[in-house]
């Protein structure tokens, strides 16, 4: 049986959802290494940005509508998923991650976390099961896990973010963009895709190499 890994999507589009790169990235490397993707997010409204000009728009976006596309419809709401329906739980990130799923990027190392995520992450580390971060997204399990687990996490080099993870609680370690991060006390991996990448194929490299090490420990 095909082991099942969950992947959380917080919309559709770098600067109001996931970042489409890394979340396709995400879905290929967990069907290369023979696993399943059990796409899911919250079934929320969020506001939402221009991508041509990268200025608020007006409106919202439903998170879960939004992911569909990239999920091509096959998604599920994170509300009503569980730790027993999946084997690992991956983060692709985009500020969605740190803006929808959380208020880091608003709030820093005193971000609040979505409490059906919150719900669904105590779920996963209680069975100890593995948990990937990708770019922005470590700053999320800083918000929700800091304080209890302190768990080794990476979103690349860049000093402001990696000081406000350490204020969670958590240790940031640097990280070059084509590797990865393991915490194996906590069984968490992390890789900076897009917070260092200067190329497509950096942030590939680094997300492939962390989704398999995922899967392995899964």
């Amino acid at each position: 049986m095909k082991k099942k890994i969950g992947v959380v999507l917080s919309g559709c589009g770098v600067y109001d959802g996931s970042e489409i790169h890394e979340a396709v990235f995400t879905l290929l490397a967990i069907d290369r290494y023979g696993a399943e993707a059990v796409c899911m997010a919250p079934n929320a409204e969020f506001p939402c940005v221009n991508h041509l000009t990268g200025q608020n728009a007006e409106g919202t976006r439903n998170a879960l509508v939004e992911g569909a596309r990239i999920a091509r419809g096959k998604i599920r709401d994170m509300a009503e998923v569980t730790a027993a329906d999946i084997d690992a739980l991956i983060f692709p990130g985009g500020f969605g991650a740190a803006k929808n799923l959380c208020d880091f990027g608003v709030k820093g190392a005193e971000a609040e976390v979505l409490p059906e995520l919150l719900r669904l992450l105590k779920e996963v580390m209680a069975a100890k099961k593995p948990i990937g971060a990708i770019c922005i997204a470590p700053a999320l399990l800083a918000a929700a896990l800091g304080r209890e687990y302190a768990p080794l996490l990476t979103i690349g080099t860049d000093e402001g973010t990696a000081a406000a993870i350490n204020r969670t609680g958590s240790n940031h370690v640097n990280c070059p963009v084509t590797e990865f991060v393991v915490d194996e006390k906590n069984r968490i991996v992390s890789t900076p895709a897009y917070m260092l990448a200067s190329r497509i194929s950096e942030a590939y490299e680094g997300i492939d190499k962390a989704v398999k090490k995922v899967i392995s420990m899964a």
